[in-house]
């Protein structure tokens, strides 16, 4: 019986840990993160979100640093996805839809550096799906300004950031409403 159970508990570990290592991570600016969060958390395929703040040289910055702007960091997302349910090139093309790439001074509401849209690789693979992804929606919009960047240290948001749309529902619905996001979405992409 003990080594039944050890065998499973092994077997489990190893399935476990190979399914883990199959999953693959990207990290976008896109605005305000409790939006796009809220918007990738409900996309099949996702495994798993953290808002957080990357871009920048400050190390281990908090929320009203990066809000400063003075810390070259922007609001941004680190997303955990399933390559088999949701290819990173499907990824990309989910987040173009949900900024507004037009734009140079920030995301709907939200002016300021930290609030620009861009899109972070990790690999040269991610850098070319990037940059070809940019080439096709700067040939439908008047000027697109989305940074492809090389990905630097990703740092988690507060703890009450994370799953801000949970957490805060009411808040939440208030402020998407208020930032002028879905009306804009709307112009910006025919939709």
């Amino acid at each position: 019986m003990k080594k039944y159970l050890v065998f499973s508990l092994i077997s489990f570990m190893f399935l476990y840990g190979a399914a883990m290592a199959s999953n693959e991570e990207a990290v976008f600016a896109g605005g305000c993160f409790w939006c796009v969060q809220h918007d990738f958390d409900s996309t099949p395929g996702v495994i798993s979100t953290t808002v957080g703040y990357t871009g920048g040289d400050v190390p281990s910055p908090d929320y009203e640093e990066v809000s400063s702007g003075r810390t070259g960091h922007r609001e941004a997302i680190r997303v955990v996805f399933d390559p088999e349910k949701l290819g990173y090139e499907k990824l990309v093309d989910i987040f173009w839809h949900m900024i507004d790439p037009t734009r140079n001074d920030g995301q709907f509401g939200d002016t300021g550096s930290q609030y620009r849209p861009a899109i972070f690789y990790s690999n040269e693979d991610q850098k070319k799906v990037a940059v070809a992804s940019k080439e096709r929606v700067a040939k439908e919009m008047p000027a697109v300004y989305v940074d492809i960047l090389p990905l630097k240290t990703f740092y988690p948001a507060e703890e009450y950031h994370q799953e801000y749309y949970k957490k805060c529902p009411l808040r939440y619905k208030l402020y998407q409403a208020g930032s002028g996001r879905e009306k804009q979405l709307r112009q910006v992409w025919n939709r």
